[in-house]
């Protein structure tokens, strides 16, 4: 097994809420598809090796050591080089969504060096490739001071402060201290080239900062304990910048194909929105008044499905389109020979009935909050529990997206549970007049609940189980005390907690979603870093806020110095797998926290 140039954890995210780029602790951006998160590379060494491309700024002068941080409450990445002699290199990386208020249709990635102490020798190495064939610009010419790639839908535009930058050309160059060198990259796709001045973006970077800073100050952070508020914040952040902004579809992952083992096959195009995340993302914003963040994700949602109704994909495209079929790469080495690298994503084809209780859950969230849902949305809802209570006998692929033979998966039943529950709710507070479309609902809702309960409960272990008549658990059911299927206090819920604890534990605060080599697929997988949180949530819930807090203390070092988190976690090394970063964790981490406040708010610490 190849030898990653870093560990997934190790990257940065920087993003417009369009594209995202990940740079490497060395200076290096390894993964940048544009202008698009779901476009070819014009980076990807990540998972294509070297002949995907890459762009490598840093010194050239002996290092002695690396620091990275955000700057404040924004999505500017700051790299820092002690240098001998006292000197430092920093390196600062940032995207633009607007110049001088006007929203551009590329993407604008901006990379300023500045040198503090002595003059700093330094490395501009410009590597682009189009395509999934991982092939140079076809033209190449100049625009002023800038140059212009062009591969006929997509062009590339490179203006740096008084440096000569040529693809495929490392340049070396001299930062002073007091001057500092500016390079900006913009990519568009189907239409004319953007030219955005090094001065320029230099400017409108302060003047992003400062949007970030104010979306970050209303914030509704009221209860959250202080010591995890910087966790939170970064969490929500991320949320934010992995919003693709145009349509509102949340991406799952900017990434495809980063392994759930390093050198195994376990590799997922993660660049589209699962109704699932968009849902979940709505109850994290909803819970730090961001009222519009989440009307926009169910706006999105209800747009997305509009053409399968009242069935619910699995996944959509950024735009709202079914999936694309799932392809391989066999020419990419992967990420530490993890192959194939993917693109598309085999699970768009898939009945998964868990979707529909997250999007009830995220109607009713809406309401209970005081937001009046559209009548278009109400029917729309609507027709999703109508089709839980046709379908609700079906079994299916799950939560987990496992490419075996569908089952009766006691979460899926859950969250079937949950959307005819939420239904009912809504109907109430709507005063809807169809009375015999809601009895429907409460007929299926009690045959339904009856059902998970007899055939989906473990009674000599006092737990849920994975599947009807399985004895395998499943850590998805930790969403069992938010559900209200059982109460809270009572012994199924503690008892299901209890157990997949104990049972799924992977050492330490992790936890694998099901028994590893159950799913039919080869090779292992890390432990799910979103089950470690939901775990937290279900403790604080449940009144448990001191073994809560002790797990979430255990967790959010993982995320590393820049709070960012993927899909799982080595329970051996603890380093982070999968794709990353990932916003299903993000939107767990987030609800962990806000669970957590409220417990401490509601209910005396049990000792630990």
């Amino acid at each position: 097994m190849k030898a990653p140039r870093a560990p997934i954890g190790a990257y940065g995210l920087i993003g417009d809420s369009r594209s995202a780029a990940l740079v490497a602790p060395d200076g290096s951006i390894d993964w940048w598809c544009a202008p698009r998160f779901d476009d070819p590379p014009v980076f990807g060494r990540l998972v294509g090796g070297e002949p995907a491309g890459h762009f490598d700024l840093r010194p050239l002068d002996a290092v002695l050591g690396t620091t990275r941080a955000y700057r404040d409450h924004t999505v500017t990445l700051l790299t820092t080089w002690q240098l001998e002699g006292g000197a430092e290199l920093e390196l600062a990386d940032a995207m633009l969504a607007e110049v001088e208020g006007r929203l551009l249709p590329s993407a604008v990635l901006v990379r300023r060096l500045t040198a503090r102490g002595r003059p700093v020798r330094a490395l501009c190495d410009l590597v682009p490739r189009f395509g999934y064939e991982r092939r140079p610009a076809r033209r190449l010419r100049r625009v002023g001071s800038a140059l212009l790639l062009d591969d006929g839908p997509r062009v590339l535009t490179v203006d740096a402060d008084g440096l000569d930058v040529v693809p495929d050309r490392p340049v070396e160059m001299v930062v002073e201290p007091g001057r500092p060198v500016t390079v900006v990259l913009t990519v568009v796709r189907h239409h004319p080239a953007i030219l955005v001045p090094p001065g320029v973006a230099a400017t409108e970077v302060a003047a992003d900062e400062g949007r970030w800073r104010a979306w970050v100050e209303d914030l509704d952070l009221g209860r959250a304990p202080a010591r995890y508020r910087a966790a939170l914040v970064r969490s929500l952040i991320t949320l934010r910048l992995l919003t693709y902004s145009p349509s509102g579809a949340p991406v799952a992952a900017p990434t495809t194909s980063l392994p759930e083992a390093p050198g195994g096959a376990r590799n997922w195009d993660y660049r589209y929105a699962w109704p699932r995340d968009a849902c979940i993302g709505i109850a994290a914003f909803l819970g730090v008044g961001k009222p519009e963040e989440a009307r926009s994700f169910l706006a999105w949602l209800l747009h997305a499905g509009r053409l399968s109704r009242p069935h619910l994909p699995v996944l959509f495209t950024l735009d709202g389109r079914r999936g694309p079929p799932e392809t391989a790469l066999w020419d990419w080495p992967g990420y530490a020979g993890s192959v194939p690298v993917r693109v598309g994503n085999g699970a768009a084809g898939q009945h998964q009935l868990d979707g529909y209780g997250w999007v009830l859950e995220a109607g009713w969230l809406l309401t209970a909050a005081g937001h009046q849902l559209y009548g278009e949305t109400w029917r729309t809802l609507a027709g999703f529990a109508d089709e839980v209570a046709r379908v609700w006998t079906e079994p299916d692929a799950g939560i987990w997206e496992q490419r075996n033979t569908p089952a009766h998966h006691v979460h899926s039943k859950l969250m079937a549970w949950l959307a005819l529950d939420r239904a009912i709710r809504i109907a109430v507070v709507r005063r809807d007049r169809r009375v015999g479309r809601r009895r429907r609902w409460e007929r299926a809702r009690a045959a339904l609940g009856a059902d998970v309960r007899r055939r989906g409960f473990d009674e000599a272990r006092g737990t849920y189980t994975a599947t009807y008549g399985s004895a395998e658990l499943d850590a998805a059911t930790l969403v069992l005390p938010l559900v209200g299927l059982d109460p809270v206090e009572g012994p199924r819920v503690r008892g299901t907690v209890d157990a997949v604890r104990r049972e799924l534990g992977a050492g330490g605060p992790l936890l694998y979603r099901y028994p590893p080599g159950t799913d039919g697929l080869e090779g292992g997988e890390g432990a799910f870093l979103p089950c470690s949180f939901w775990a937290v949530q279900a403790l604080a819930v449940t009144g448990r806020t001191a073994e809560a807090e002790a797990l979430l203390e255990q967790l959010l070092p993982i995320g590393g110095p820049l709070g960012l988190f993927a899909e799982e976690a080595d329970p051996a090394t603890g380093e982070q797998l999968g794709n990353y970063p990932q916003a299903l964790t993000h939107s767990a981490l987030v609800q962990a926290v806000l669970a957590l406040s409220h417990s401490r708010d509601a209910v005396p610490s049990e000792p630990g």
